[in-house]
C-alpha cells in the first residue's frame, strides 16, 4: 500500500504510546532531519538519501547530511546529545556508552509505527541481517540499531610483488621481506582498538561490568599461560624494528596512498587504498603471527559491526527510524560494497558472488575466526591509546620488565577506573 499523508499521520501517531516524540509533519511543513557518516560515505550518502526521498515523493523532506567518523561518533554525541544529529553511524562497541547515556531510541518502541511506513516490521529486519550483528545491536534485549557492515575489523593488505604469502604469515618474516623490498609495514599503534589484538591473540580478555567500568586482566597471566610482559616485550620488537612505520589513527590510507607500504595492517575500508597502491600485487589475508618466548602466536582482532542508530532527542524521531533502515537495508548494504567494498551483514547481500571474490571480505571472514567482540566502557580508550604511543615511540624500555610491568599497571588501572 502506498502510504500518503492521510495515512501517516495517524498511524505515526500509535507511536506516542512509547514516546511524545514521533514523526508526525504538519502537512504543508518539510520533514528536518540531520544524517552524520563518515568522510568516505559522503557520495554514497547523498545518493541514498535521493532515493529515500523518491521513495517517499509524497512527503518533503530537509535531510542535512553532515560528517562524523564511525570511530569518533560516541564522543561528538556524548558532547551533547541533544545537538547530535537525528541518524548516525558508529562502531558497535561504543553501543553501551551511547545507550547509558540515553542518544539511542529504542527502535522495538516503534514497531507498530515503523511497519505502517517501511511496510516491514524490526522482526523483519533482525531477520535480515546476521544474528552476531544483531545481538551486538541489541542491549538488555532491547535493539538499538541497525546494522550496516559486517567487517569492522582488521587483517593484512600486502604487495605480493614484495611480500610473498609465506612471509606474510608471520611479523618476523613479514618484516624481513619488508626490509629486503626497502618498503616498511605500517599499523596503527596508538588505538586500543588495534593494539589490543596483540592481547586477545595471547589469550588476554576485556569485558564490561553491569556498572559501566572496564574489566582487563593485560597485566597478569593470560589463560594461555602467556604474561602481559612477554607481549609486550614482542610488540616492542615489532615497532623498533626498521621496517615497521606507526601510524597514526586515521591516516592508513594516507600512508599506503603515499607509496612507502608494502603490507598495513587495516580493514575493507582501505582496500581500494590497497589495490590502487600494490596494483597487480593486491592480497589480503589473516593477520600473521608474532613471536612469544620463542613460540609463535597468532594474532587475535577486535571484531565488530558498523551500524546506525537514531538519536532519542530527533523531533521527528519515527522518520528518523526509517531513514535510518532505509540506509542499511540490503540495497544500501549492496551500493556500499559496491562503492566501498565494505562487506555486509544482511544474509541476501553476503551471498553475492561479488562479495565471495573479494579478497578484502575473505580475509575479514579468513580473521574472524580470531576476532573478539571488543567489550569496553569508555575509560579504556584513552589509556590504551597512551600505551599503544609509548610502545610505538620507544618510550618502555624492552629490556626492563619492571617498567614494563609498571606501564600495564598503569594502563589497567586507569581503564579500570569508576564511571564518573
Amino acid at each position: 500500500m502506498k502510504i500518503t499523508k492521510k495515512v501517516l499521520a495517524p498511524v505515526m501517531a500509535v507511536a506516542m504510546v512509547a514516546s511524545s516524540a514521533v514523526c508526525v509533519s504538519a502537512e504543508d511543513e518539510a520533514i528536518a532531519l540531520t544524517l552524520w557518516g563518515a568522510e568516505e560515505d559522503q557520495d554514497l550518502l547523498k545518493e541514498l538519501v535521493g532515493k529515500f526521498e523518491e521513495t517517499y515523493s509524497d512527503f518533503t523532506f530537509d535531510i542535512e547530511i553532515g560528517v562524523e567518523s564511525e570511530s569518533t561518533a560516541k564522543d561528538t554525541i556524548l558532547t551533547d546529545v541533544e545537538a547530535a544529529a537525528d541518524v548516525y553511524a558508529f562502531a558497535s562497541d561504543q553501543i553501551y556508552d551511547l545507550v547509558n547515556a540515553g542518544a539511542l531510541a529504542n527502535l522495538d518502541e516503534y514497531d507498530e509505527a515503523f511497519q505502517a511506513v517501511a511496510g516491514k516490521s524490526i522482526a523483519d529486519v533482525k531477520a535480515a541481517n546476521s544474528e552476531s550483528s544483531v545481538a551486538a545491536a541489541t542491549v538488555n534485549d532491547s535493539f538499538y540499531a541497525f546494522p550496516m557492515a559486517g567487517d569492522n575489523s582488521y587483517f593484512l593488505f600486502y604487495d605480493s610483488s614484495v611480500v610473498s604469502p609465506e612471509d606474510a604469515q608471520s611479523w618476523d618474516t613479514l618484516l624481513a621481506a619488508a626490509e629486503a623490498g626497502g618498503k616498511k609495514v605500517g599499523m596503527t599503534l596508538s588505538s586500543g582498538w588495534y593494539n589490543a589484538g596483540f592481547f586477545y591473540g595471547a589469550g588476554f580478555t576485556t569485558d564490561l561490568n553491569e556498572d559501566g567500568t572496564t574489566v582487563m586482566d593485560w597485566n597478569g597471566t593470560s589463560a594461555s599461560g602467556i604474561t602481559g610482559v612477554d607481549v609486550v616485550k614482542s610488540m616492542l620488537n615489532i615497532a623498533g624494528n626498521s621496517a615497521f612505520q606507526a601510524v597514526a589513527d586515521g591516516d592508513l590510507s594516507n600512508q599506503i596512498a603515499a607509496g612507502g607500504l608494502c603490507a598495513v595492517v587495516s580493514g575493507t575500508w582501505d582496500a581500494s587504498a590497497a589495490q590502487d597502491a600494490f596494483g597487480d600485487g593486491y592480497s589480503a589475508t589473516k593477520l600473521p603471527t608474532f613471536t612469544v618466548n620463542d613460540e609463535q602466536v597468532q594474532m587475535g582482532s577486535a571484531f565488530g559491526y558498523k551500524f546506525v542508530g537514531v538519536n532519542a532527542y530527533a523531533e521527528n524521531i519515527g522518520w528518523a527510524a526509517v531513514l535510518a533502515e532505509f540506509l542499511t537495508n540490503e540495497d544500501a548494504q549492496v551500493a556500499r560494497f559496491d562503492a566501498r567494498q565494505i562487506g555486509p551483514t544482511n544474509l541476501v547481500a553476503v551471498e553475492s558472488d561479488a562479495v565471495k571474490a573479494n579478497l578484502a571480505i575473505t580475509a575479514v571472514i579468513e580473521q574472524s575466526e580470531f576476532g573478539v567482540i571488543q567489550k569496553v566502557g569508555g575509560k579504556y580508550w584513552d589509556p590504551a591509546q597512551t600505551f599503544g604511543e609509548n610502545i610505538a615511540q620507544g618510550k618502555i624500555p624492552a629490556d626492563d620488565d619492571a617498567a614494563i610491568q609498571e606501564a600495564l599497571d598503569t594502563l589497567v588501572e586507569g581503564v579500570t577506573a569508576p564511571v564518573e
